[in-house]
């Protein structure tokens, strides 16, 4: 049997096992965060060095991700799938028993390095197994609402495991999710490598990798530091100029780590538009959010957690009765573009948080309206992002995919916390000793500037997506033997 992806039975449940390992990989970005006060008591490390066991995540994650998604059609997607998940539960483990920072600052970068097998490897399995435009809509729309939830499930589960149990059960919980997922990708899936042979670009990936780092680490260490500094534009620079030059390299290689066509269709680019813009605000409310709810509102990390719930909720009614049932009948031009307006809407509405809390009448009426609009973009911009993409091209697109959620999400933290930090620092510096509901007002200050800043790019974004995006459903590229 010559299959690329053979099912004996039920492709749906081999959805949800695929689905699971999405789950994995985007709420470990968020489910350490709360988590993250335990641990720094448990183990006595700085505050200064917190940070780093996110970085240690995102770098590697977000570096290896072309070379995750080209390994991917160099191995065949389900021996990749199943490698990431090896990787990531072990990883997961090695962290769950540190008992020191280096230990699980280590364990927190391979994660991040399996993950990035693990991701593209997912979603390209997704993206060819289902052909049918109806069957299509409605796997993207459960692989989409996951993924786009990923964050605020971390929250929550990071905050329930945190408060019963221990912060290392946010890590330890990794190697029952990877025990049920190899369990249905072994009984459900099946997959092999192409027909023709492909070859590692050696040179491209060095020099994407790197490009990739250096453009991470820059944007976390303005989010750490300050945009100010000469390290995070040093970073940057290096990361931009290694990218530019790693553009140039996949024009002149028979093998390209990255093929750029996967970049230059209408549809494919308005569609990582939607996604980066997206990423951005998402990543910008957990972290604000939050903040307000533990350090304002003073809720529990359990309570921080399931404020976030409706949110979710939010975005699988949306995704459900929206994305599924017509996302196979318009495509993505009508939808994402609503989307992003509601989304918009949505942030707008937490420009108005106030300092009494007040969560039914200021917190839930904005995750409602933004849980809404960013079930109508994710399922259909990731659906769109690969559609028409060659078999032996999948894992590739794929990873462009996380990437531009993965660098939509280091902008995003980056910019709008320099953003809320400028403001509040604006508003107390003609206060000469500020009491504490002065202190309050000026961060709510500096929370709404960056309210503001993200809503109005999810309007430039609905703007660029409605031109780019074309009409109708496009035609699938992708055939299936059996």
């Amino acid at each position: 049997m010559n299959s690329l992806v053979t099912f004996k039975r039920g492709p749906w449940l081999a959805l949800a096992a695929l689905s699971l390992c999405q789950l994995m990989v985007a709420l470990d970005a968020t489910v350490i965060n709360i988590a993250l006060p335990a641990a720094q008591s448990d183990l006595h490390f700085s505050a200064g060095n917190r940070q780093w066991l996110i970085t240690a995540y995102a770098l590697t994650f977000g570096s290896l991700l072309l070379l995750g998604g080209r390994l991917t059609d160099l191995w065949g997607r389900r021996n990749a799938v199943l490698i990431g998940l090896v990787g990531f539960a072990g990883a997961s483990a090695l962290g769950g028993m540190a008992h020191s920072f280096n230990a699980l600052v280590t364990a927190r970068a391979i994660q991040g390095g399996f993950g990035a097998l693990l991701a593209p490897a997912a979603l390209a399995l997704v993206s060819v197994t289902f052909e049918a435009a109806a069957q299509r809509a409605k796997a993207f729309v459960i692989f989409g609402a996951i993924s786009a939830s990923g964050a605020a499930i971390g929250l929550l589960l990071g905050g329930a495991l945190t408060q019963w149990y221990s912060w290392r059960w946010c890590l330890y919980i990794n190697l029952l999710f990877a025990a049920i997922a190899a369990i249905g990708i072994l009984a459900f899936v099946r997959g092999g490598k192409d027909h023709h042979q492909l070859k590692l670009d050696v040179v491209g990936t060095v020099i994407g990798s790197s490009g990739l780092f250096f453009l991470v680490y820059g944007l976390g260490h303005a989010e750490s530091t300050s945009w100010t500094t000469s390290a995070t534009w040093l970073s940057i620079a290096s990361g931009v100029i290694l990218l530019a030059s790693f553009v140039r390299t996949q024009n002149s290689v028979a093998t390209p780590l990255l093929p750029l066509r996967l970049l230059t269709h209408r549809t494919r680019a308005g569609s990582h538009i939607a996604l980066f813009v997206t990423s951005f605000g998402m990543f910008g409310l957990t972290l604000f959010l939050a903040y307000y709810l533990e350090n304002i509102a003073r809720y529990t990390p359990l309570q921080t957690g399931l404020a976030f719930l409706p949110l979710v909720l939010a975005m699988a009614l949306s995704a459900s009765v929206a994305s599924a049932r017509l996302l196979a009948l318009v495509g993505p031009r009508p939808l994402i573009p609503t989307g992003l307006v509601l989304s918009a809407m949505g942030l707008v509405l937490f420009t108005r948080l106030p300092l009494q809390p007040n969560y039914a009448s200021y917190v839930l009426p904005g995750l409602i309206v933004l849980g809404l609009g960013i079930g109508l973009i994710f399922a259909p911009a990731v659906a769109s992002a690969t559609w028409g993409v060659e078999k032996s091209e999948a894992g590739a697109a794929s990873a462009v995919v996380n990437a531009t959620q993965n660098i939509g999400g280091s902008v995003g933290t980056a910019l709008l916390n320099s953003l809320a930090v400028s403001a509040t620092t604006g508003a107390l510096v003609m206060i000469h000793h500020p009491t504490v509901q002065e202190i309050g007002r000026a961060t709510l200050h500096g929370y709404a500037r960056a309210f503001w800043v993200a809503a109005g790019l999810f309007v430039v974004g609905a703007i660029v997506t409605f031109v780019m995006l074309d009409s109708g459903v496009p035609e699938s590229h992708v055939e299936i033997s059996n």
